[in-house]
C-alpha cells in the first residue's frame, strides 16, 4: 500500500519546498491568464483591471513580541505587498478566527494595534468577518488582511524615467523585470523581526536589543517612486533577503551580486545568527523592502529612502549582472560565495 502523502510545516515556510507546492497544488488548480500580474507571476500582489489586490493570512506565535504584535504585523505586511507593487494601498479589510475562551483584553489590545497601524499609514479598514471556533481547532487568533490599491500617481513618470535608459516592457513593477546593471537597495537593517521573534520565544535574551521592524512602507516607497527608475520592489519576509532576490534571479533571468560588507545588519542579529548557527539573510523582515533601480538614478533613491525614518538605514547592497547565475555574495573575508534560496524558513510562525 502506499503511503499518503501529507503536507508539512516546510510547505508554508517560504522557501524552496513552498514554491514546489505552489506551482505543483496551487497554479495547477487555480492559475488563469487573468490580469496584468496574474496568479502565476507569484509576485507579492495581483493586478487586474487595474486594481492591485493582495490577502495574507498571519499566525505568529507568540501574538505578542517585542517591537509589535498580530495586529500591527498584519497590517503592516498587507499594505507592504501592495506598495512594492507601485500601487498607493487604499483600503484593508480584517478577518478573524478567534478560538473559545481567547482573552478579550487581548483581542481589545490587538485590534488597537490595528486601528493605529492603519491610521499611521492612512489605509482604513473597511470591511471584514470574524469566526470563534473551539480550542481544540485552535488555541489562540489567527488573522487574515486583504488589500486594494489603485495605481500610484508616481508610477508613469518612475517608468518613463526607466525607458529613458533602457527597453523596459512593464507597466508595474515585478519579480521578472530586474535587468542587468540594476542597482540592490534594501531599505534597513536585516533580519530584525525574525531574530525578536525568535528570542523572545525561545528565552535566548537578544529581545532587550533587538525588536521587530514590523511597520507600513507605503509613504517611503511613494518618496522612492517620486525620483524614479525603480524596476522592481519586494517584502523580503518569508526566506528573507536569500530567497527574495533568487526569486528576482529565476524570474528576471538575470545574476545578482550582493556584498556582504554593505548589508545593514543590527550587530545584536549577527550575534544571535552565528549563536544559534543561522543565516540572516535567511530571516525573515517585516519592515523593509528590497528595491532595484537603473544605475543612473540609485544613489538619488537611496537618498530619498535615507530621509525617511523607514529608511534611514538603507544602503545599496549589489547589482544585477548577466555574468552570474543566481545569486552570490562577496564576502567580507574576499571570497565569494552562493546564496541559495532556503529550503523553508528557519524561524518558523513569525508572520
Amino acid at each position: 500500500m502506499t503511503k499518503e502523502k501529507k503536507i508539512t510545516l516546510a510547505e508554508g515556510a517560504g522557501g524552496e519546498k513552498m514554491i514546489e507546492f505552489i506551482r505543483r497544488f496551487i497554479l495547477q488548480n487555480l492559475e488563469t491568464p487573468s490580469g496584468e500580474i496574474p496568479l502565476g507571476m507569484l509576485d507579492d500582489s495581483a493586478v487586474i483591471d487595474g486594481i492591485v489586490f493582495t490577502t495574507d493570512s498571519y499566525v505568529v506565535k507568540p501574538l505578542f513580541f517585542p517591537g509589535g504584535d498580530v495586529g500591527s504585523l498584519a497590517v503592516s505586511g498587507t499594505i507592504n505587498d501592495l506598495s512594492v507593487m507601485g500601487s498607493l494601498p487604499i483600503a484593508l479589510s480584517c478577518s478573524l478566527i478567534i478560538s473559545d475562551g481567547f482573552s478579550l483584553d487581548d483581542l481589545d489590545k490587538i485590534l488597537g494595534s490595528m486601528r493605529d497601524y492603519s491610521k499611521r499609514a492612512k489605509v482604513p479598514i473597511v470591511t471584514g468577518d470574524t469566526k470563534v471556533v473551539e480550542k481544540a481547532a485552535l488555541d489562540g487568533l489567527f488573522i487574515n488582511t486583504s488589500g486594494i490599491g489603485r495605481r500610484s500617481p508616481y508610477l508613469d513618470a518612475n517608468i518613463k524615467a526607466i525607458r529613458k535608459r533602457r527597453k523596459y516592457e512593464y507597466n508595474w513593477p515585478n519579480d521578472s523585470a530586474v535587468a542587468s546593471g540594476d542597482k540592490i537597495i534594501v531599505s534597513g537593517t536585516v533580519g530584525d523581526h525574525g531574530v525578536a521573534l525568535l528570542s523572545f520565544r525561545e528565552g535566548y535574551g537578544f529581545e532587550t536589543k533587538i525588536k521587530s521592524d514590523a511597520q507600513p512602507l507605503n509613504q517611503m516607497i511613494e518618496k522612492a517612486l517620486k525620483i524614479g527608475g525603480i524596476t522592481a520592489m519586494k517584502d523580503p519576509t518569508r526566506g528573507g533577503v536569500a530567497n527574495a532576490l533568487n526569486e528576482w534571479a529565476e524570474k528576471s533571468k538575470v545574476g545578482i551580486v550582493i556584498d556582504e560588507d554593505h548589508i545593514p545588519f543590527n550587530e545584536a542579529v549577527i550575534s544571535a545568527c552565528e549563536m544559534l548557527g543561522i543565516d540572516p539573510l535567511e530571516i525573515g523582515n517585516e519592515g523593509k523592502a528590497l528595491i532595484a533601480v537603473v544605475p543612473e538614478l540609485a544613489d538619488d533613491v537611496l537618498k530619498a529612502l535615507k530621509a525617511t525614518e523607514e529608511g534611514r538605514s538603507a544602503a545599496i547592497i549589489g547589482e544585477a549582472n548577466s555574468e552570474y547565475r543566481g545569486v552570490a555574495m562577496r564576502t567580507s573575508v574576499g571570497g565569494t560565495r552562493i546564496v541559495e534560496p532556503p529550503v523553508g524558513d528557519p524561524v518558523p510562525r513569525i508572520c
